[in-house]
């Protein structure tokens, strides 16, 4: 492992949004502070320096912000919106999104941690996931002509009302994308709650869709603390839909919240994905493509594969052309185009990694790869780990447990049957994947999963068109990327009349 410290310096533009003194939030089409006048600081994982301070809104903020949404949906025009009149204004924060991408993309290398090239995509897939959902509902039957004995008959399909959305810290652009387009595209209106950790591109994203010309109050966000915006958020009972994506552990206090308002929920938790490999495959592409998928954002992925399970009879081989490759991996600053993994979101998520390994090797695992805290030039104060590896039974804390980090876990397998069900030995549910060179095993292994994602050769794959989404600990109450997608965010009614 090498390092690299920062070597691009940043757009006027960003340091113009940053230069702020409070970074607000964004209501009703007007900015906002803390009733109580609360802040927080939101830091650089890249150097653990301060970048920006940010409103920490409160549940009365947080209240005012459902109230706009309401009132933005009951008299905004933006529910009664022709589909092609809203997916206009939708097209056209696409496209100022896609224009802004390298001020954008900086934002979130700089909040996030994010490789600045990873940012940049990040910002794509937004722009890219926001014209595919307007675009498919053009296509939507709105009014569906059953064909009934006796009856005339139809179900007619309309938005729902305000819609609330939490989003964790590794991937905050991109998932605001992926929440927030289906529900505007239907008509709803929209209130996010970033993670504390990285709200500023949220932020910015508020402002630009106002410069484009989205209704005040279609879109809302409420920067602030999950125990104080966050709940606020899913125990207002004017929420219509409710979705929340991070760990298993806060989606059950989600749920057990919109249960009590009876508010539909749909909840994308963590994962601890398998990637099982079989010995007919090329070991250096296959390990090249499983060390990438490990490193991609320090590993803070909820569908990567953390657990590697590989075939007997070339494990050995495999295993050594991994350690070889991820001790070649470039740690440092995200904004340095030599760096190909970049900090941890926070000191806290730093720990959490160093003390699982320590926890995974205390219960009996060996240490393959030794990780450990790194070292960035420049970088004194910044939160940094090395990749790792782990081998040994499934039954450690390490192969248990979400690590959210650069670590993989090994186990050797001798059969396709013990592959399978080493795979499916967890709580979760995520994706898991399958690599092979015999594609009827892989789509055999693939349809065994417990999982609600079963990649073949490849894993992160996430494609516009596909269903995503997790069972068991890894999520309730549908996906998301999918025409199916569309469909949660549009309120069917059944029309009746005898004849």
């Amino acid at each position: 492992m090498s390092t690299v410290s920062s070597s691009v310096d940043l757009l006027p533009e960003v340091k113009e949004f940053l230069s702020r003194d409070v970074h607000a939030g964004f209501v009703g089409g007007k900015s906002m502070t803390a009733s109580n006048g609360d802040t927080f600081d939101v830091l650089n994982p890249a150097t653990g320096e301060k970048i920006a301070t940010v409103a920490s809104l409160q549940p009365d903020d947080v209240a005012k912000a459902v109230d706009a949404a309401e009132e933005a949906f009951r008299n905004s025009g933006w529910a009664t919106l022709q589909p092609n009149e809203r997916g206009a204004l939708l097209h056209r924060l696409a496209d100022a999104v896609e224009a802004k991408k390298s001020i954008i993309g900086q934002i979130e290398a700089l909040d996030a941690g994010k490789i600045l090239g990873q940012a940049e995509g990040d910002v794509q897939n937004f722009a890219d996931t926001m014209r595919y959902f307007v675009d498919l509902a053009q296509h939507v039957n709105y009014r569906n002509v059953l064909a009934v004995k006796g009856h005339e008959a139809w179900v007619a399909r309309h938005p729902w009302g305000p819609c609330g959305f939490i989003i964790p810290w590794n991937f905050p652009f991109l998932l605001a994308g992926w929440n927030l387009s289906p529900a505007l595209a239907a008509g709803n209106t929209t209130i996010l709650k970033p993670a504390e950790d990285t709200p500023l591109s949220s932020l910015y994203l508020a402002e630009l869709a106002k410069e484009v010309g989205i209704p005040d109050g279609v879109i809302n966000v409420i920067p602030g603390y999950g125990h104080i915006a966050g709940a606020a958020l899913t125990d207002n009972p004017k929420l219509k839909r409710m979705s929340f994506t991070g760990s298993p552990e806060v989606g059950r206090l989600v749920a057990e919240a919109c249960g009590r308002n009876l508010t539909p929920v749909k909840c994308e938790l963590g994962g601890k994905g398998a990637a099982v490999v079989f010995d007919d495959v090329d070991v250096a592409d296959t390990a090249e493509k499983l060390v990438n998928a490990i490193t991609f954002h320090t590993g803070q992925v909820c569908c990567d594969a953390t657990r590697w399970l590989i075939n007997k009879n070339i494990y050995d081989e495999f295993v050594d052309e991994c350690v070889t490759r991820l001790k070649s991996v470039q740690v440092g600053n995200p904004l340095d185009e030599n760096a190909q993994m970049g900090p941890v979101v926070s000191a806290k998520q730093k720990e959490r990694v160093l003390s699982y390994l320590e926890k995974g090797v205390s219960g009996g695992a060996k240490m393959v790869l030794e990780g450990g805290a790194a070292e960035v030039a420049g970088c004194d104060s910044g939160f940094y780990v090395k990749p790792a590896l782990l081998a040994g039974t499934l039954d450690n804390i390490a192969a248990r447990e979400e690590i959210f980090g650069p670590v993989a876990y090994l186990a050797p397998f001798e059969s396709e049957e013990e592959a399978v069900q080493m795979a499916n030995s967890t709580d979760y549910g995520l994706a898991n994947s399958v690599w092979s060179a015999d594609l009827n095993r892989c789509a055999r292994v693939a349809e065994a999963f417990q999982s609600g994602n079963g990649w073949i050769n490849a894993h992160n794959v996430f494609a516009h068109g596909v269903p995503y989404g997790g069972v068991n600990k890894s999520g309730m109450g549908g996906g998301v990327l999918s025409p199916e997608t569309l469909n949660d965010y549009l309120r069917p009614i059944s029309i009746v009349r005898p004849l």
